[in-house]
């Protein structure tokens, strides 16, 4: 019973959340002066018959309540609306990018995860020895590098040797072999891929250390290790499992914010994720495109959340209390 009112609370604490986000996220883009349409008063033959005419097709003519509650209804039947700028779905258009901030998330995420945790329990373990000194200084240092810093040395140092912008060769045939097309889309992914695991190991290193080295300090721990059970077991059986309640959450955290799109990194390396498809969106006021991505971002960090929130009390039934 305990675990269900638990659930029910969190879960109805992250619908809340949710509403909040959608009310924010729809008015934050209309305090703004200007709009898309207003735009067209540089181009040259631009009428006001025309402006009107779009004002009228995008429903920007109506009170900013009426424009709330259309919003509001067509969000209920999954739909995010029209793009200004390409006069196509939204919801068709960032599900594209979003594919393809997925992989590059994906990619990146798991890998800093694995290196992380790793460099994590290895200085947890050699605690205050010269391995555990460096390992934590070239993660602290790394990890307070700005990741469009670190690309742009990584696009300076690189940019000869590995593909340094888009996602696949344009130059390739139309229809390449499913290997080749692979191995392409896999060259033009190192680099992306490696700032991000880069700017985000640092950061699960140090928070795997500090949950590790705590854990290494319970009675049960020591216990295990006066009898006689090897090192190897005491660790990864014992200590890192125990410590796992503040890692989920950070991975967490993090798949939230790179699922809503790395949007510098993106931008450095012409990825056409979720982050570039932001950017250029907030240049050209398309807000229903800008709606869309912020609001797959605040979804995905809230939902991702929640599942933390589930995995640590599956974890450790403490956070119940």
């Amino acid at each position: 019973m305990r675990v269900l009112e638990y659930v029910l609370r969190r879960g109805v604490f992250s619908l809340v959340t949710i509403f909040l986000a959608i009310t924010g996220n729809f008015f934050l883009f209309r305090v703004l002066p200007g709009d898309a349409v207003s735009n067209l008063a540089k181009v040259p033959h631009s009428t006001p018959e025309l402006r009107q005419a779009l004002m009228e097709r995008f429903g920007l003519d109506k009170s900013k309540g009426e424009q709330y509650l259309i919003y509001l209804k067509n969000l209920l039947h999954g739909d995010l609306g029209v793009s200004f700028t390409y006069q196509e779905s939204v919801s068709h258009l960032l599900l594209d990018d979003l594919k393809n901030t997925v992989l590059l998330a994906g990619v990146g995420t798991v890998g800093a995860i694995i290196i992380g945790i790793l460099s994590g329990v290895l200085s947890a373990w050699h605690r205050s020895s010269p391995l555990d000194h460096l390992n934590t200084g070239v993660a602290t240092l790394v990890y307070s590098f700005p990741a469009q810093w670190l690309g742009l040395v990584l696009l300076i140092l690189f940019a000869g040797v590995l593909p340094a912008g888009g996602m696949s060769d344009l130059f390739l045939f139309d229809s390449p072999p499913f290997w080749q097309h692979a191995a392409d889309v896999g060259s033009h992914l190192v680099l992306p891929a490696a700032t991000m695991i880069l700017t985000a190991y640092g950061g699960y290193t140090l928070v795997v250390r500090s949950s590790v080295l705590e854990t290494l300090g319970e009675d049960y721990v020591l216990t295990a290790r006066a009898k006689g059970i090897p090192a190897r077991r005491v660790v990864w059986r014992h200590a890192v499992r125990n410590a796992l309640p503040p890692i989920v959450t950070m991975v967490a955290l993090d798949l939230g914010y790179v699922v809503g799109g790395a949007v510098l990194v993106e931008v450095i390396f012409s990825w056409p994720g979720l982050g570039m498809a932001t950017f250029t969106a907030i240049g050209q006021r398309d807000y229903p495109m800008i709606q869309g991505a912020f609001l797959i971002l605040t979804v995905s960090v809230i939902l991702l959340n929640f599942a933390a929130d589930l995995v640590c009390f599956r974890l450790d039934r403490r956070v119940n209390a």
